[in-house]
């Protein structure tokens, strides 16, 4: 793939975050993890925080976050570590909702914390019988004097078992307000009557959980924005990350692409190699077509939201997630499919790509998803 900061969306600032963070990665993360993945994810965000990374995922001085610069450290992320991407990421989307709509005293607590890795962050939104429809949440709060008290239970929740604070949904109206009965509450995790009782295991390793809340106690400080914003809330956030989530399947895409191509060159066929096959062409000819497609769209969206972060882009955002992550897992089936045997063995790249790439086209809102907000954003 051609270097895609040379391209018209992005100015020399992001040029130079490209270079700089392309080579802490190359350097700090391009190695295997070990098996305990908490322990793992802890020693990452501390990485990431000292290197000064994971202040572009938190709100400075007031403004959003640049959706370029997050894209260009996914896609580099990824590249190197899913795990690294996944916390970089994590960071971002569980301190989001601080960032957008964070009162005073919220900012001042965790945001400089978590943009230097002290404190890891988590969202909860998703909960067992709720995956896309959210604005069905139960999870209840309940207005006690200067407190709010909070029951139910979260799923899929990405750092429940290693988060220090947690941006929660909560239903604070009937169930018939639907989305309007939702509100966000600023969480710390080691409040009594949290407890991760389930740890969730995946194809790709990740620090998910099931958590339950028993009657949970929290000041009336800890609402997030107003009473009721909730949903909004969470949207505004997921809006403003879901173009990354692209970006970090680009990344997975792009090394499938160069794992492919340095394979086939010395991989013997015949009286030559691999990638002397007009069929190996062809198909690394479809992977290349795929990866910088995606950072088209990668790159127009981030730099839409950019240059109008209060505009509505959504259209622009799921079109380069759906593509991005759809056709990311194409081309790591298709370099699979190049290694051969090789390909599906344990502790090969491609098979670690292989894993890691799945869930991307489910969270965050699924294709499916994506596909119905294109479509009614093109009838409306």
């Amino acid at each position: 793939m051609t270097d895609w900061t040379e391209w018209p969306f992005f100015d020399d600032r992001h040029r130079a975050f490209a270079a700089e963070v392309e080579g802490w990665a190359r350097k700090s993360i391009d190695h295997a993890h070990g098996s305990d993945v908490d322990a793992e994810c802890r020693t990452l965000v501390m990485m990431l925080g000292r290197a000064g990374y994971l202040e572009h995922c938190v709100a400075q001085n007031g403004t959003k976050p640049d959706v370029r610069t997050l894209s260009i450290a996914r896609a580099t992320l990824a590249y190197y570590s899913g795990l690294a991407d996944f916390t970089f990421a994590m960071q971002g989307l569980g301190s989001g909702g601080i960032s957008l709509h964070g009162s005073e005293e919220q900012r001042k607590t965790w945001l400089a914390r978590v943009g230097k890795g002290e404190a890891i962050a988590a969202f909860a939104l998703t909960e067992p019988d709720t995956g896309s429809n959210a604005a069905a949440i139960k999870t209840k709060a309940v207005r006690d004097g200067d407190s709010w008290v909070l029951n139910g239970e979260k799923s899929f929740i990405s750092n429940g078992t290693i988060a220090d604070v947690i941006t929660l949904y909560a239903r604070t109206g009937s169930e018939e307000e639907g989305a309007r009965g939702i509100s966000a509450f600023v969480m710390p995790m080691a409040v009594p009557g949290m407890e991760a009782v389930e740890r969730i295991e995946t194809i790709a390793p990740h620090p998910l959980a099931r958590l339950k809340l028993d009657n949970v106690r929290l000041p009336a400080s800890a609402l997030l924005g107003e009473e009721g914003q909730g949903f909004r809330i969470a949207m505004e956030t997921l809006n403003m990350f879901r173009v990354t989530v692209g970006a970090a399947a680009l990344g997975f895409a792009r090394r499938a692409l160069d794992e492919a191509v340095g394979f086939a060159k010395q991989r013997p066929l015949g009286s030559g190699m691999l990638s002397d096959h007009p069929v190996t062409q062809a198909t690394l000819a479809e992977m290349a077509l795929s990866v910088d497609r995606s950072a088209l769209l990668i790159a127009r969206a981030g730099w839409e939201q950019d240059r109008a972060p209060d505009d509505d882009h959504r259209r622009a955002a799921s079109m380069a997630k759906l593509d991005a992550t759809e056709e990311a897992q194409k081309v790591i089936d298709a370099a699979l499919q190049l290694h051969g045997g090789l390909g599906v063995t344990l502790g090969s790249k491609v098979e670690e790509l292989y894993r890691e790439i799945r869930a991307l086209r489910i969270y965050e809102g699924a294709s499916e998803v994506q596909r119905q907000v294109i479509g009614k954003d093109m009838v409306t």
